[in-house]
């Protein structure tokens, strides 16, 4: 593992909904690479394309064709290759959603280490990883509150700190400074690319956040389903 490794590897993808008269095509031949330590956005229009290729890369959802290799391993080539994409997304890839999604009958600190527990960490280790990530995001003290006693930006932050939480090379996210202040957004993309160079990640972001373009090593640009600058 190395900086300027080839994390994402996009080739060809295509995905279309329907058939015939009724058919949409909401990407279109997109070749996209992204390398370990790089941070980049995908900017475009609603309907451009944005997150259904976010949620491609995720191995949330089929291609209808085309390639993609994650991390060097092949993981999509006409048909999904990896058997247990469950895992592979636990073990490759941190998501943060534009709905934090935090599971309501859990603490914050617990929202986060369930993520660890699922990987196999040591209890002790796993609370200790979540306790450090939230003392960072600056939501430690509220590390023992259910997500209903969270503010919206609170919340986001716990999402957040439990998408790192496995030091994934690969984080995906869909809006994640929508619900935050100018200063909490900073500290956001700082983190972020704190961890893509520490942790020989690559982040890819769909946002429409201006406050924190500036923070992006690259922006490329999805219209029609189509993507520029890549």
């Amino acid at each position: 593992m190395a900086l300027g490794d080839i994390l994402i590897e996009v080739a060809g993808v295509a995905k279309h909904f329907g058939e015939g008269e009724t058919r949409v095509d909401a990407l279109r031949s997109v070749d996209l690479t992204v390398h370990a330590g790089e941070v980049i956005a995908m900017l475009g229009p609603s309907g451009s394309g944005k997150t259904t290729l976010l949620n491609i890369i995720g191995c949330i959802l089929a291609p209808s064709e085309g390639r993609v290799v994650l991390d060097g391993e092949p993981v999509f080539d006409g048909r999904w290759l990896r058997r247990d994409l469950r895992r592979l997304r636990l073990d490759k890839i941190g998501f943060i959603f534009q709905a934090h999604n935090l599971l309501p009958f859990l603490t914050a600190q617990e929202n986060v280490s369930v993520v660890l527990d699922l990987a196999g960490w040591p209890a002790d280790d796993g609370r200790a990883r979540a306790r450090e990530l939230l003392d960072y995001l600056e939501v430690g003290h509220r590390a023992t509150v259910k997500p209903a006693l969270l503010s919206g930006g609170e919340a986001q932050r716990v999402a957040i700190a439990r998408a790192l939480a496995n030091r994934p090379r690969i984080i995906l996210a869909d809006e994640p400074t929508a619900a935050l202040d100018g200063a909490r957004a900073g500290l956001v993309m700082d983190l972020l690319r704190k961890l893509a160079l520490e942790q020989e990640a690559c982040i890819v972001t769909v946002t429409h956040d201006e406050k924190i373009f500036d923070r992006f090593d690259r922006l490329v640009h999805l219209r029609d389903g189509r993507l520029a600058n890549a």
